[in-house]
């Protein structure tokens, strides 16, 4: 009997500031990946980060264990819900949880493009135009109420997510390693808010839920939290250089050709969904085989079974889907679709050798 984890590694593949509009930390941001790591210490490391966030955010681990698959997986983060139920309170406690640099934008109707990338500013002493950063050149990006602003200033994270880069001017300049943004957003049938549009969706490797707590976390919440805000004291659990040797050790997570290709088949059936207009892109692919992997390392092993893609495939792919009219007003919902294809797609099982 095979391990799931029976293919050899795959080889690691190596993957810049701050400042412009919103508040900027500056923090030590390690270009250099550290010392090898162990799946145990990976596991370990991960924990201390999960319990550090779960001191701000009471009777959530779902929620947390997404937010750190995604930071693991080298993608980027949606949190999506009604107002008051720590969107921002979880953002904020991710970044504060690692030592290296972070910005916050709020986004607002009359934010720019230039606000958020930077721009060419004019230097009547040199007489000569300077790039000044924008609030993007941070390890950590935390775009509060990202469906505030036009579609024309949520275009400007486009190519930052992406591709890790920006460009200004002709110019383009890189960014920090690692890079994340952590995106807040209202429900689009709230007012003042814009549709994200699919080719942004579509960048976010995850999209979770808070969601309401229950009664007895709520409890804990008001008797911990009434008379103190807990991100105040919050400080970091690693910094930047060591999470560049957690990624490169989730890179190296094993995955065998069956669980590959389990990923493959269960994106290409959200294309044939008869509830879909839109189904779940390539890209969508590439990042279910991350979340997996790094779910896989969560849990300390180094090899990614069916179990660790089936915890990752609800927050990775529904947010991609776009519903029929006919499944809208039937009230379906992207994440009963997931769920129910879920149930229904054969689970692989390991082969003899």
């Amino acid at each position: 009997m095979t391990d799931w984890g029976q293919d050899p590694p795959p080889p690691g593949r190596s993957r810049r500031r701050g400042g412009g509009r919103g508040t900027t930390t500056s923090r030590r941001s390690g270009r250099d990946a550290g010392p090898a790591l162990g799946l145990a210490e990976v596991a370990e490391l991960s924990a201390r980060v999960a319990a550090n966030i779960q001191r701000v955010i009471v009777g959530k681990p779902d929620v947390v264990r997404v937010a750190l698959v995604t930071l693991l997986a080298e993608g980027h983060l949606l949190v999506e819900d009604v107002p008051g139920v720590g969107k921002t309170s979880l953002a904020k406690a991710l970044a504060r949880s690692i030592d290296c640099s972070v910005s916050r934008v709020q986004f607002t109707p009359d934010l720019l493009p230039g606000d958020i990338t930077g721009m060419s500013i004019y230097n009547r002493q040199t007489t000569e135009f300077e790039f000044r950063p924008g609030p993007v050149f941070a390890n950590i990006v935390i775009a509060d109420e990202i469906n505030r602003a036009s579609p024309k200033t949520q275009s400007a994270l486009l190519e930052c997510m992406a591709e890790n880069q920006v460009t200004v001017d002709g110019a383009t300049y890189a960014l920090a390693s690692p890079f994340m943004v952590l995106a807040t957003q209202n429900p689009i049938e709230m007012d003042g808010t814009y549709p994200l549009p699919e080719a942004q969706r579509d960048r976010f490797t995850a999209r979770v839920s808070v969601g309401y707590p229950d009664p007895s976390a709520e409890l804990a919440m008001v008797d911990e939290h009434a008379t103190v805000d807990p991100l105040d004291s919050l400080g970091p659990v690693t910094d930047a250089r060591r999470l560049h040797a957690v990624i490169e050790a989730v890179r190296h997570v094993r995955l065998g050709p069956e669980v590959r290709q389990y990923c493959v088949d269960l994106v290409g059936i959200t294309r044939r969904l008869p509830e879909v207009r839109l189904g779940a892109s390539p890209r969508a692919t590439l990042q279910l085989v991350r979340a997996a992997k790094a779910q896989a390392a969560l849990a300390g092993r180094g090899f990614v079974v069916p179990d660790d893609v089936q915890a990752v495939a609800v927050p990775v792919l529904a947010h991609r889907l776009l519903l029929t009219p006919d499944a809208q007003a039937s009230r379906r919902s992207a994440v009963d679709l997931v769920r129910g294809l879920l149930g229904r797609h054969p689970v692989p099982s390991r082969s003899g050798g």
